[in-house]
């Protein structure tokens, strides 16, 4: 197949999203990393240096054929699903604020679960582009029934971590790619509904997950307690109103706004750029999603075609459920902003994601 130039597009607003990011890390995280390091650059430093990383991984992914990765599916997944097993134990996975999610020693540390995110993907694609899969796919228990399967696998091992704005956020990426693969609707949103008592199970059985679900319906019922992040984030969109209060003159990152450059990185925007800036990047995300599924319907086979999707999905689900959590929208759950949250695994393993979705533009019809 010939190989043209990628969908700019899509890399311009990936970029412009990741800049975004690496600005407002630094605008919201000065105060804290001055008084926790003496050096107000610090997180600034490290987001620079992981969208540099970042940048260099999408480049070489944007270079490879994607359909290198079609052989490896299987074992890249198998391994994948081995480290989540892995970080599990006490003694190999690292431990922090009671999570267990990263895995490696001192800088060299890595999460699993954003791994998965990229193989899983990967596998699915792999595994639905074959010959017959689609059809196999609208009969419940041949063709759906085993991806759901191994979806409910890596989704119990996260949620194990806790972490279950991940898990969340790849259950609905994987939910769009098994539609876009000929999966029935009516299966898919039946399974939903059968979902929503699991669900509700895991927030009662968690005391911080009921908390955070109680303090969804009525915030201020609690409002220093489990109320408190979500009532902060409504100050700081309230704050800022149309236009913002500037640029680094935000005041809720003066110890206010729990995880401001991180999980809550979407209400700083609010506050400091207000509601310009956060439809800019909204609209981002958008233009993303719009671009991402051009490269899905225009790529030259199904293995490309899938693989597209899923990528999208990937990112545009998890900066939904970011965004809906941080304007109150639905339940309280940690999980970071694509591309601009401060998180080092996160923005190289989305920026590598993106490139392989880069790659099949380079091979889409006109």
């Amino acid at each position: 197949m010939k190989r043209h130039a990628p969908d700019y597009v899509l890399l311009l607003a990936v970029l412009t999203l990741a800049g975004i990011g690496v600005v407002e890390v630094f605008s919201a995280s000065s105060v804290m990393a001055g008084l926790r390091y003496h050096n107000p650059f610090y997180y600034l430093e490290r987001q620079a240096l992981w969208m540099a990383l970042g940048t260099l991984a999408m480049t070489a992914t944007m270079n490879i054929d994607y359909h290198h990765y079609k052989p490896l599916a299987r074992s890249g997944f198998f391994l994948n699903l081995l480290l989540l097993v892995l970080v599990l134990i006490p003694g190999v996975g690292l431990a922090r604020l009671g999570a267990r999610r990263w895995i490696g020693f001192g800088a060299a540390q890595f999460q699993p679960s954003e791994t998965m995110k990229l193989a899983f993907m990967i596998y699915l694609a792999a595994t639905l582009s074959r010959e017959g899969e689609a059809g196999k796919l609208r009969h419940f228990t041949r063709g759906l029934l085993p991806r759901l399967a191994l979806l409910g696998l890596v989704f119990g091992l996260i949620m194990l971590e806790p972490d279950m704005g991940t898990s969340l956020a790849m259950a609905g990426a994987v939910v769009v790619v098994l539609f876009a693969a000929g999966a029935r609707l009516g299966h898919l949103v039946a399974l939903g509904l059968s979902a929503i008592p699991g669900l509700l199970a895991l927030i009662w059985i968690a005391p911080y997950r009921l908390r955070r679900f109680l303090s969804f319906l009525d915030p201020q019922a609690d409002p220093q307690g489990s109320g408190y992040h979500i009532i902060q984030a409504l100050y700081a969109f309230g704050s800022g109103g149309i236009f913002g209060v500037g640029l680094g003159a935000g005041k809720l990152k003066f110890g206010y706004l729990p995880e401001n450059h991180t999980d809550s990185i979407f209400a700083m925007i609010g506050e400091e750029l207000g509601f310009v800036g956060a439809l800019v990047v909204i609209v981002l995300f958008f233009l993303f999603a719009w671009r991402g599924l051009q490269v899905a319907l225009r790529a030259p086979d199904a293995f490309g075609s899938l693989l597209a999707v899923g990528l999208t999905a990937t990112v545009v689900v998890q900066a939904f459920l970011n965004i809906a959590v941080i304007t109150a929208s639905i339940p309280f759950t940690g999980i970071p902003l694509p591309l601009v949250s401060y998180g080092g695994t996160n923005l190289l393993i989305t920026m590598a994601g993106v490139g392989v979705l880069l790659n099949v533009s380079r091979y889409s019809t006109r």
